[in-house]
């Protein structure tokens, strides 16, 4: 099926009310993260990437690393959404013997890639994916989901380094700039500004749009696609536990989930996707 804006719309919608539900079931989890990167995830999932929920070892696909892995949910929420595991396996998550971890792990669970959780790691994962695509003369590529805070961590900007060097045009990173982490402002904590001015001084492809704008966020994938000597990086401008007004901008909800009262509100705000009524 090819998913039109509308569709994307619909399908984002649908994780964050999953992630909801269950963190919420769990009594445990990061819901706030996870909501903030939910359009990203749907435009990557039902839009963007080469991906066989039947064939989840396709060598052909296009690969996801999760680099800010506490965000799970939202990936468990598009995996099962897509096909690759049944949807009533997400109320599992975070349960003894769970293939739904609270943070990704390869081998668990299929569709996951990599094992990630300790934050600034996954880009020098996707580096070695993507180099070794290209020396091999592969076609595919590879999206890396970044937190913000995450950025503070200096093994990124060595990874950073090292794609501009290596020419790994098949590399695209996400950063979800929300601007907030678990003990508040990113920029209190130790500030990341100018962001775009770093990540250009680095050599890397520099697109910043509105994270939350589902056709943004397409065009911008498009756009670095066709990137033929150096990565990309597009820094999304989002809000931290988007698509719930209480938790919207509230650092508490980094790792909190809903209260019973809490969530009937959050469901309400959210509503069915028409899909799904």
């Amino acid at each position: 099926m090819e998913y039109g804006i509308a569709e994307l719309e619909v399908k984002a919608r649908l994780l964050r009310r999953d992630v909801i539900e269950m963190t919420s079931e769990a009594n445990s989890g990061h819901p706030g993260g996870s909501l903030s990167s939910a359009d990203l995830m749907a435009a990557l999932y039902f839009k963007v990437m080469r991906h066989d929920p039947c064939d989840p070892q396709w060598e052909g696909r296009d690969r996801f690393i999760l680099s800010k892995g506490h965000a799970a949910p939202v990936l468990y929420a598009a995996l099962a959404e897509s096909g690759y595991f049944p949807r009533a396996e997400l109320l599992t998550l975070r349960n003894i013997g769970t293939r739904l971890q609270g943070h990704p792990v390869r081998g668990k669970l299929p569709g996951v890639e990599m094992s990630t959780g300790s934050l600034g790691q996954g880009l020098s994962m996707a580096c070695g994916m993507a180099l070794a695509a290209k020396m091999d003369g592969k076609a595919h590529r590879v999206f890396c989901l970044l937190g913000d805070g995450e950025l503070q961590s200096g093994q990124n900007w060595e990874a950073a380094m090292f794609a501009r060097h290596h020419g790994l045009s098949n590399l695209t990173a996400f950063v979800d700039r929300n601007r907030l982490q678990i003990n508040g402002d990113t920029e209190k904590n130790l500030s990341l500004d100018p962001l775009p001015d770093k990540w250009h001084a680095f050599g890397w492809n520099v697109i910043i749009i509105n994270g939350h704008d589902m056709a943004q966020i397409v065009g911008a994938c498009e756009k670095a696609s066709k990137s033929q000597k150096n990565p990309t990086v597009i820094i999304m401008k989002t809000v931290k536990g988007k698509g719930v007004s209480f938790m919207e901008n509230n650092p508490e909800f980094h790792g909190k989930v809903c209260k019973p009262d809490e969530l009937c509100c959050a469901i309400d705000e959210l509503g069915r996707p028409p899909c799904d009524e």
